[in-house]
């Protein structure tokens, strides 16, 4: 019966045979958590589109010369949190994201809703205190304190990081807020936001800590090339951009782990999917440069 299998492909990002989590570098968290979505559904589908797009994804990067085998890539199982409340499911991820940090891997987030990365910042504090800041690639604050009734929701995580954990924030590429979080980056000196394209390098690098943590919500990019999204906002980095970016500032900061969230796959449209695996297996080779 094994010879009918033989020749399947694997079941993971990049579809790598021969998997070894001790030997590998990276590891893959998928979180198809979708707990506080207020718009479109359908981010809970977005780990797994990520993973079969990955597969057509080439193991070799013309630009940095490498072969993302070599740097060593594991894949998780998926972690489905609790769904009795958001605040407990960030728990869960706190805690998963956190033994992947003891055994001193480098984890890459998928989700799932932006709130899981308030769970995973939760985890980063624990185990590096709060030597670090994050650099959040979104077309939305997300500051407000409380939405829907609850102070856990993906509208909310970035408030979460900043007023709960006072940990630094820059946002890059916002393109919608509401007056209440307008009102809150007047008097807040823990968030630095670039509207639309009018980020300034040597501004990023100068506010960012020296250690970072990296989380993009896909709806950064310009909606031409990412409609898959719950709200796909007008304007918007373009992917050779966001790459560019990160690059300059990887250069610079240490990156200790990131994220990329809120796909919401499009049945029978495959490019969205494919330019977001595209996206992490490019942040993951910039990083082991």
């Amino acid at each position: 019966m094994k010879k009918f299998f033989e020749n399947q492909e694997p079941l993971n990002f990049l579809g790598l045979e021969n998997q070894s989590p001790k030997k590998a570098k990276v590891w893959i968290l998928p979180v198809p958590y979708e707990g506080t979505v207020f718009h479109l559904s359908g981010t809970k589908e977005g780990p797994l589109a990520v993973i079969l797009a990955s597969r057509c994804i080439e193991l070799y990067d013309e630009e940095t010369q490498k072969d993302l085998s070599e740097i060593g890539i594991f894949t998780l199982p998926f972690l489905n949190p609790s769904k009795n409340s958001s605040k407990e499911a960030m728990g869960n991820i706190k805690n998963a994201v956190f033994e992947i940090l003891k055994r001193k891997k480098f984890p890459v987030i998928l989700g799932g809703e932006h709130l899981i990365t308030f769970g995973t910042v939760l985890a980063f504090e624990k185990f590096f205190g709060k030597n670090f800041s994050v650099l959040q690639f979104d077309a939305h604050c997300d500051l407000r304190n409380e939405f829907e009734g609850t102070k856990y929701s993906h509208a909310t995580f970035t408030r979460r990081i900043v007023g709960d954990l006072k940990i630094k924030v820059c946002q890059v590429g916002i393109r919608s807020l509401s007056k209440e979080e307008a009102k809150f980056l007047e008097k807040q000196k823990l968030v630095k936001t670039f509207f639309k394209k009018n980020y300034n390098l040597k501004e990023i690098l100068e506010f960012l800590d020296e250690k970072i943590y990296l989380t993009i919500d896909l709806d950064c990019l310009n909606p031409s090339i990412m409609p898959a999204v719950g709200t796909p906002e007008p304007e918007g980095l373009f992917f050779e951009e966001m790459v560019n970016l990160i690059k300059e500032i990887s250069k610079k900061k240490k990156i200790l782990g990131f994220d990329v969230v809120e796909l919401s796959p499009i049945p029978g449209f495959f490019a969205p999917n494919y330019i977001a695996a595209k996206l992490v297996s490019k942040i993951i080779n910039l990083t082991f440069l």
